[in-house]
């Protein structure tokens, strides 16, 4: 900041011509430096956390402003505004109160009369308005009195200067200060998304209590297409073609195209190449490609209608969370993240393994570099390949499931063989970030030279290893193996500087033994939304003696015997004399305990009422979710099932479909008596009745689903990614960014 207040005292002294000269040789630097970053910031698109699209189903939203800087912008604005009114466009238009101009009445008046909102630009636009918070103070008083004459809700800064949180001495509903990305702003750091965000004001912001202790604040609205004046004053582009490019992607992601024109640099004569104007067809070029291609596709309110529809909606799903912080949505928090170099170790498959797919790809969103240690699941599959940004090297080990020596042998060659890998990665160039999936939660020890070397270690446990290994074994929970599991256990959290695991039924249980719960995140496994996009409750309506189409019940996930196979399909043979049609369709990967099972079909009759698809990739599980009446979770009760909170409901939900879970205290810490269909653990009467139940009860049925739903939307993994993100910033330090001043 101390760079940008001796820049615009010494401004008035520069001439125009010098400026834009320096300015423009500048800029030729940044450009060639920040390629990866602009127009287009990876990351960027990320949603909103529990985010379900903007109002009528519209694609993508777009709010046009405009910012009027001097008296020859001043007089263009009705020829913008006539423009824009006639192709069915209507915009913001942003004064400067106390600036060289002054604004008559009658032009807020005709802007107003027309649909064009009146927004207030600074208010001396001197680059001075952040220089300290007294005087901001003292400026502020003056601001709201503009925003009260002109009966004015939204804000933009000067320059793009902004200070989020001095905002808050002003009477506003949203600010637009801001960016997702543009270095070549005086204050170039972005906020890194192209979606509307909240700025969360604490009940006793500054020391003066709120009246209510109400949540309150402001919505920020960051331009996401360059401003005009960078593209064509200051990088002299030709055409509109950046313009249309992010407005592509943008859309393609269901975002907000909020582009900043100013009516000063527009020329409406046919003498643009007047110094510091360009073509009004730039602008009806962007306009036109909007109204074209995108017709009926897209949200065009004003920034003011935008901004309250964002507040409404955020108030509804997100108020009662970080009430009392003064806090920026956490993907802002974590830029620091970008740049940083992250390993990631896992005794299984990638990318088949969702859990560390989802993390690895969250973290390349974010910047981060990261590179992937696993097993090679056979000779054809690629010892090393990038998939979605993410470097893999997988190693030639097969992954067996067998006695206890079976498994000692592998975890121990794998160990071995990850820790060597990560030694030689970490003195060639030093992680920042080590990430490791257990089981077993010993592999957390392949990371000891990255750690001594400075590398921060975080533990993912997916599964508690004594509790699985007492059930996959029979063993007593006395017994010596498991309490060797539990000393590595607690060796191995002790080792890792933070620690995620799966629910907060784990958290409580490796708290309760091996470390204090502060050292324990909750990263639930919640279904990616770009593969598992949200649907309302489905349940197909049908007589009680429709038999006339197969009723299809899911199971889907591993074929292991703890899992329940065999009590789906006992629960089967219960159902089909109510319901004829049934069909039990199972998808995974076949084991010998589901080929026994399977084997006995055909003495039971039951060989039509069986369809097995074979293992399935998160693709294909979603059309066998979509294709199905209801899911099943038929777990066996034993001391790991019980704690267990299934994937599979969070999958189920999200495509609005009926799952009949497991009555269980891993499922009842989220869900509520009446969020779910429950059957008794391990009980395949039980099962075959709630079974009966979905078929009989569609109604009763949808209503338990749209229940469960919005458990479900409290969970969504954009809300989980969020703090397994968080986890990693913590021990990252924010980067600065450089860049150059304004015209």
């Amino acid at each position: 900041m101390l760079r940008n207040q001796i820049y615009y005292r010494l401004k008035p002294l520069i001439p125009g011509r010098v400026r834009r000269a320096m300015r423009q040789y500048m800029a030729r630097g940044v450009r060639r430096r920040t390629t990866n970053i602009w127009p287009i910031y990876p990351g960027s698109e990320r949603a909103p956390e529990g985010w379900l699209g903007w109002p009528g189903g519209k694609r993508f939203s777009v709010v046009l402003t405009h910012d009027v800087e001097r008296q020859n912008g001043l007089d263009s604005c009705r020829s913008l505004m006539q423009l824009e009114h006639e192709m069915g466009f209507k915009s913001s238009f942003n004064f400067v109160p106390e600036g060289s101009y002054r604004i008559p009445v009658e032009l807020r008046q005709e802007l107003a009369s027309k649909g064009f909102e009146v927004g207030v630009h600074d208010l001396k636009h001197n680059g001075r308005l952040f220089h300290s918070h007294t005087a901001f103070r003292k400026n502020a008083a003056q601001i709201n009195h503009y925003l009260r004459d002109w009966n004015a809700s939204g804000f933009r800064s000067g320059f793009m200067l902004h200070n989020l949180n001095w905002l808050h001495e002003l009477n506003i509903c949203y600010d637009m200060s801001t960016f997702d990305t543009d270095p070549f702003e005086p204050q170039p750091e972005g906020y890194h998304t192209i979606f509307p965000f909240w700025v969360n004001r604490s009940p006793s912001w500054n020391g003066v209590a709120s009246s209510n202790g109400a949540m309150s604040g402001y919505v920020e609205l960051p331009y996401t297409l360059p401003q005009d004046s960078t593209l064509f004053l200051l990088l002299r582009e030709k055409t509109p073609e950046i313009w249309l490019r992010k407005l592509d992607w943008i859309a393609s992601h269901g975002g907000m195209v909020l582009v900043n024109i100013h009516p000063d640099y527009v020329d409406f004569n046919g003498k643009s190449s007047k110094r510091g104007r360009y073509p009004v067809a730039m602008v009806r070029e962007l306009l036109t490609y909007l109204s074209g291609r995108y017709s009926g596709e897209f949200w065009n309110p004003s920034a003011a209608e935008l901004a309250g529809w964002y507040k409404d909606w955020y108030s509804s799903t997100q108020r009662q969370e970080n009430t009392t912080k003064n806090e920026l949505p956490k993907s802002l928090a974590r830029r620091a993240l970008k740049g940083k170099r992250a390993a990631v170790v896992l005794f299984s498959h990638y990318p088949a393994d969702p859990r560390p797919r989802r993390a690895a790809e969250a973290l390349v969103g974010d910047g981060v570099t990261v590179d992937v240690i696993c097993l090679q699941a056979d000779a054809s599959e690629s010892r090393r390949e990038i998939v979605n940004g993410v470097n893999v090297r997988r190693i030639a080990l097969n992954r067996r499931r067998s006695g206890k020596l079976r498994y000692a042998w592998q975890y121990s060659a794998f160990i071995a063989i990850s820790f060597w890998h990560l030694t030689l990665r970490s003195l060639a160039r030093r992680y920042d970030l080590v990430h490791v999936h257990n089981m077993p939660d010993v592999l957390v020890y392949s990371a000891l030279i990255p750690k001594l070397l400075g590398s921060k270690i975080v533990l993912d446990l997916h599964d508690p290893m004594p509790e699985l290994m007492q059930v996959i074994f029979e063993l007593s929970p006395d017994s010596a193996t498991i309490r060797m599991l539990k000393r590595m256990e607690r060796a191995s959290i002790a080792f890792a500087d933070s620690v995620i695991t799966v629910s907060r039924t784990f958290k409580d249980l490796f708290s309760s033994r091996s470390c204090s719960p502060d050292k324990v995140s909750v990263v639930l496994n919640s279904p990616d939304e770009g593969i598992f996009k949200f649907r309302q409750p489905e349940v197909r309506l049908r007589g009680v003696d429709d038999f006339s189409t197969p009723y299809r019940i899911l199971y889907h996930g591993s074929l292991l015997q703890r899992n329940g196979f065999d009590l789906a399909v006992n629960a089967l043979q219960l159902t089909l004399p109510a319901v004829p049609c049934a069909r039990l369709v199972v998808c995974g990967a076949s084991t010998p305990f589901f080929e026994t099972v399977m084997s006995s079909l055909a003495p039971r009759g039951l060989v039509d009422n069986v369809d097995y698809l074979g293992p399935r990739d998160l693709e294909q599980i979603v059309q066998a979710i979509e294709s199905c009446d209801v899911g099943i979770i038929p777990n066996h009760r034993n001391v790991f099932t019980e704690l267990n909170t299934p994937t599979r409901i969070f999958e189920c939900l999200a495509l609005g479909k009926p799952i009949i879970a497991p009555h269980a205290r891993g499922v009842l810490d989220y869900f509520g008596d009446r969020d779910l269909v429950y059957f008794q653990l391990g009980n395949a009467e039980d099962l075959a009745e709630k079974i009966r139940f979905t078929f009989s009860c569609p109604a009763e049925v949808k209503e338990i689903v749209r229940l469960g739903q919005e458990v479900y939307r409290r969970h969504t993994w954009s809300r989980e990614k969020g703090e397994l993100l968080d986890v990693f910033a913590k021990r990252s330090s924010r980067a600065g960014a450089a860049g150059g001043g304004r015209l």
